[in-house]
């Protein structure tokens, strides 16, 4: 661990982070972490934890948090659709030369659907699209 620790901690939750601030300037120089705020980035959010009084330095901090983990998450998430489009890819390969008949049959009738699904979709949504653009 290296000798200078950041002033707050940020440990993620499902929707944003419950914010900590870190103290290791107490007698037995111990890590202290103390809830200061939740946050909700989907929302927009934050909330004070308890009496806690949010500063303006506080703030600037959690706002510039927020905007890192919405890039961070953003990323990941077009991430996993190209990781989706490989796995498309790989499936329709073991498909054709790999697979099995009874794997087929226990697989074929729901990635039909999940692929139906998904087209009807993107037709859709590219329709709209170009709907729009005219």
């Amino acid at each position: 661990m290296s000798a200078e620790l950041p002033e707050f901690y940020f440990r993620v939750r499902e929707n944003g982070a419950t914010v900590f601030r870190v103290d290791t300037e107490n007698r037995q120089r111990r890590i202290e972490m103390s809830e200061i705020a939740v946050v909700n980035i989907r929302k927009g959010q934050i909330k004070p934890h308890g009496d806690h009084e949010i500063s303006a330095e506080e703030l600037e901090v959690i706002e510039d948090w927020m905007d890192e983990r919405t890039t961070v998450l953003a990323t990941r998430e077009i991430d996993d659709i190209y990781r989706a489009i490989d796995y498309l890819n790989l499936t329709t390969h073991w498909a054709q030369t790999r697979a099995e008949e009874d794997q087929l049959d226990e697989v074929t009738d729901a990635l039909l659907l999940a692929m139906h699904d998904l087209r009807t979709v993107l037709v859709r949504k590219k329709a709209d699209r170009l709907l729009k653009d005219d």
